[in-house]
């Protein structure tokens, strides 16, 4: 039998007790892997150890897309009416809303971030776009169409069958939402791998979902390798769709893997290098707040974080000045201090990697105007880092870091700017700071980005799609456009009546 991983907090945040099993959720029931092969789940706030949680292979992947089939066939799917997984999904938010200080605390512990930031962006968003997407459970259907009077045409929205859903570390369950609510609520079956190192909510909610009362087999969640258990279920043959968020370099060996076995449907959301673009007329005070928290919010590990900071050249100065003490102002500590505002790099590997790049930044001759450090030796802490002077074929500019690193470069006019902000393989997300409607509508038509905020960065909303161009990967989470990604369109005509 697995174990289960008991946790008593008493901090300044939050104080209780949360209980998760460290199993692999699959048809219902933890399970030990069939290897009996574990992983240990870190703080990074401390770099030690939380629990060690059992680790997928590829029987356990199979086993479980064994699972989904059966109860896509037999249990969920049109097998199930569509008001009803609209039901059972308001039910589990509802159960996430009551257990919401749990998986906060979940969260902030093994992703490193701040409670209050969990509670409040994260497990808040999850509970509405549950919510959103159940009430999307029953009407998504097809059209009838014109043809002739010896025709009957209309399409039908089926789902795609089982779906492999494989997130990322930065936002656990909240990323875990955009592709498992949809999915269901088309009435596919689901596999969630949660990453190795931030696997305890979604574990959590595994729970839940029995409780909820899901059919066995509909939601199955396997903690476990990218290289193993990501592999295994992007290979299987019974896996009619997967959808991933993470590196540019893993979503090519994705759509190399749908492509060689059975062609899945992919939808990926890649990596980001987003420009933040202040513009003379902005409101300064504004303006820097927004650019501060659009690349150091959670500690820079966020996709669409504004890393590539554009300032036109008459506001350059004082916002530079502005920024950098803004940046100094950031407190840095236990996710669970309620005066911190930002926590660590989520491993010693990826602090390892940031400090490279800073360290590069250095090398090839930008000016470190702030930071630049790590902080203290516990834990994965890296000072808020700026750098300007940057050139654009400057390592620190052209990839994207992850990380609590801004680089800052100054432009004339919009022609400039729109041609600096678009010299990047990556198109995720832009934002525009100006008081000029007329401007920040032309520049975001302008910008090669799947999407553009005005005034303000990196706060999606469950109703609105998002989702990259170019090297920032294809589809979209969230908003109506998501139940393309989970639906298969069968056109129907029946013959009324010619003969031949």
């Amino acid at each position: 039998m697995p174990a289960t991983f008991t946790r008593q907090f008493d901090t300044p945040a939050y104080k209780g007790k949360v209980t998760v099993n460290t199993g692999l959720f699959i048809n219902g029931q933890y399970v030990d892997s069939v290897d009996k092969e574990t992983i240990d789940v870190l703080d990074p706030a401390t770099g030690t150890l939380i629990t060690k949680i059992s680790a997928a292979s590829a029987k356990d992947v199979d086993i479980a897309v064994q699972a989904a089939h059966n109860a896509y066939k037999t249990s969920w799917g049109h097998k199930v009416p569509a008001y009803e997984r609209g039901r059972l999904m308001n039910k589990l938010a509802d159960l996430m809303e009551k257990h919401a200080e749990e998986l906060s605390a979940l969260e902030a512990l093994d992703a490193g971030k701040q409670y209050f930031f969990a509670k409040a962006v994260d497990i808040s968003a999850t509970i509405q776009n549950f919510r959103y997407f159940a009430g999307w459970a029953d009407k998504n259907h097809g059209k009838t169409i014109e043809t002739s009077e010896a025709k009957f045409a209309y399409t039908r929205h089926e789902p795609i069958g089982v779906c492999g859903l494989i997130v990322p570390w930065n936002f656990p369950l909240l990323v875990a939402s955009w592709k498992v609510a949809p999915a269901l609520a088309c009435g596919n079956a689901i596999i969630l791998k949660p990453s190795e190192m931030t696997p305890l909510t979604a574990l959590k909610v595994a729970e839940l979902s029995v409780e909820a009362g899901f059919p066995p087999g509909v939601i199955n969640v396997l903690p476990g390798y990218g290289s193993v258990a990501g592999q295994a279920l992007t290979e299987h043959p019974k896996v009619g769709k997967i959808s991933f968020t993470g590196s540019t370099l893993v979503g090519r060996k994705i759509m190399e893997t749908a492509a060689r076995t059975n062609l899945k449907r992919v939808t990926l959301e890649l990596g980001g290098k987003s420009p933040s673009i202040i513009f003379d007329d902005a409101d300064l005070d504004q303006a820097v707040k927004w650019a501060s928290m659009g690349i150091f919010m959670h500690n820079g590990q966020v996709c669409a974080a504004g890393s590539r900071i554009f300032v036109q050249e008459g506001i350059y100065d004082a916002f530079i000045k502005a920024f950098s003490t803004a940046s100094k102002s950031l407190k840095l500590g236990h996710g669970f201090d309620p005066s911190i505002t930002q926590g660590p790099c989520v491993s010693q590997t990826q602090m390892e990697r940031v400090l490279g790049y800073i360290e590069s930044g250095k090398q090839e001759g930008a000016t470190l105007l702030s930071g630049g450090s790590r902080l203290g030796e516990e834990g994965y802490f890296i000072e808020p880092t700026i750098f300007t002077d940057v050139k654009s074929d400057m390592k620190i500019v052209r990839e994207e870091i992850f990380g609590p690193v801004a680089v800052i470069a100054k432009f004339k006019d919009e022609a400039e700017l729109i041609e600096m902000a678009n010299d990047t393989v990556y198109g995720l997300a832009s934002a525009v700071y100006t008081q000029n409607i007329n401007r920040a509508i032309r520049v975001a038509n302008a910008l090669e980005t799947g999407g553009v905020w005005v005034n303000q960065a990196s706060l999606p909303d469950f109703q609105v799609p998002f989702g990259g161009v170019k090297q920032s990967g294809y589809g979209k989470e969230m908003g109506e456009y998501a139940l393309e990604s989970y639906t298969v369109v069968k056109a129907v005509q029946i013959n009324l009546g010619a003969q031949l």
